[in-house]
């Protein structure tokens, strides 16, 4: 019944329960950079809130420029798709990319292949289909993400407030856990908690740095050449988006690359293949060379675990959930070598002696009957 029950509170409560799990994973980062603080004898207090203070205006300060340039950028990608397939001059671009192509396969002794008339009638049927009401969907989609951000700030109240209560106790917290499960000469298992996560976050903030810039630095280079037209004004954008969705691994990787790939595919169907090609070869160097190096000695889990929590992680709370589960599995390895270093079970053939006695039932059973 207690099992059933707690079940039940645990889907009810899943959210909450949740919220509260990403407090603790910010209280357990921020600590050390409090006790940093409280080195130079400034009260706990205080650093706590210098610390909050700081981050805040800085998540601020991100926030509000990202949310202005993936707006901005939105609109003028919207602006170019839809002047692409505008008939100006008799021909659109679309039109004139088409007899390009066409042209290029005659000159090439490829001339059974025929694009030219299909791709006209694609580009009419996109046009029919009035490209303008699509793209301003697309528009207040993004406007519509950038507000929703506003409304979660009940939830993102909420984590700040316990997270700072945390922060505010955790000596004491830390003080407790030592008593219940003392460190017996090494490292406490808040401060082992605390260190994996700090550490996952340099790899993967390094990682992001990394893979988000050569995403960008190649994207930039493809617009400058020519080989996507116009790809150089959006490369900070792509690059940007790569880095952030290189938090989900796996995953990531691909969802960073969906953006720029379209872009291509509606400017110049060509040149997406440049697009696929650098991805690609991102992909390769961070697979077999910045993954091992940055993160191997860090996260230490089983890829099905990692895709385990991704999935549990999004079915909880969505993307949120999905950010959270790798730092919640780092801290939970932590507090698993802490204890496997102290818990040992007893083998089940050793041929020792058995801890406890065990009445031969047989035995019993004959005193009985010679009783009676």
């Amino acid at each position: 019944m207690a099992v059933f029950f707690a079940w039940v509170f645990g889907q009810a409560a899943a959210h909450t329960v949740f919220l509260f799990l990403v407090a603790t994973l910010i209280a357990l980062l921020l600590d050390p950079i409090v006790l940093t603080l409280g080195a130079f004898r400034l009260r706990r207090g205080f650093a706590v809130a210098l610390v909050y203070l700081t981050f805040a205006a800085a998540l601020l300060l991100i926030l509000i420029a990202l949310g202005t340039v993936v707006v901005s950028q939105t609109k003028t990608a919207a602006a170019r798709f839809n002047d692409y397939f505008t008939v100006r001059h008799g021909q659109s671009s679309a039109d004139r990319d088409i007899n390009r192509l066409q042209h290029w396969l005659d000159t090439h002794h490829l001339r059974n292949i025929n694009v030219e008339q299909s791709g006209h009638r694609l580009v009419k049927r996109i046009r029919q289909r009035d490209v303008g009401r699509y793209t301003h969907r697309i528009v207040n989609f993004v406007e519509g993400a950038a507000i929703s951000i506003g409304k979660a700030l009940f939830d993102f109240v909420l984590i700040l407030v316990v997270s700072i209560y945390l922060l505010l106790d955790m000596q004491r917290l830390s003080r407790a856990v030592d008593r219940r499960f003392p460190p017996g000469g090494g490292r406490p298992l808040i401060s082992r908690m605390e260190h994996a996560l700090i550490s996952y976050v340099r790899g993967q903030i390094a990682l992001s740095l990394i893979i988000g810039t050569s995403a960008g630095l190649g994207l930039w280079i493809l617009g400058a050449t020519g080989l996507v037209p116009n790809m150089d004004s959006y490369a900070l954008l792509f690059g940007g988006w790569v880095a952030i969705t290189e938090v989900l691994p796996y995953l990531g990787p691909w969802l960073g690359a969906i953006p720029p790939a379209i872009y291509a595919l509606v400017v110049h169907p060509f040149s997406v293949i440049w697009v696929v090609l650098l991805f690609l070869g991102i992909h390769q160097i961070e697979g077999h060379v910045v993954v091992p190096k940055v993160m191997g000695s860090v996260l230490r889990l089983h890829p099905l675990l990692v895709i385990f929590g991704l999935l549990a992680g999004a079915n909880i709370d969505g993307l949120i959930g999905a950010l959270m589960a790798l730092p919640l599995l780092a801290v939970g390895r932590a507090a698993w070598e802490f204890f496997s270093e102290r818990i040992s079970f007893e083998s089940w053939t050793g041929g020792g002696t058995i801890p406890v006695e065990v009445e031969d039932i047989t035995e019993a059973r004959s005193e009985t009957l010679a009783g009676r």
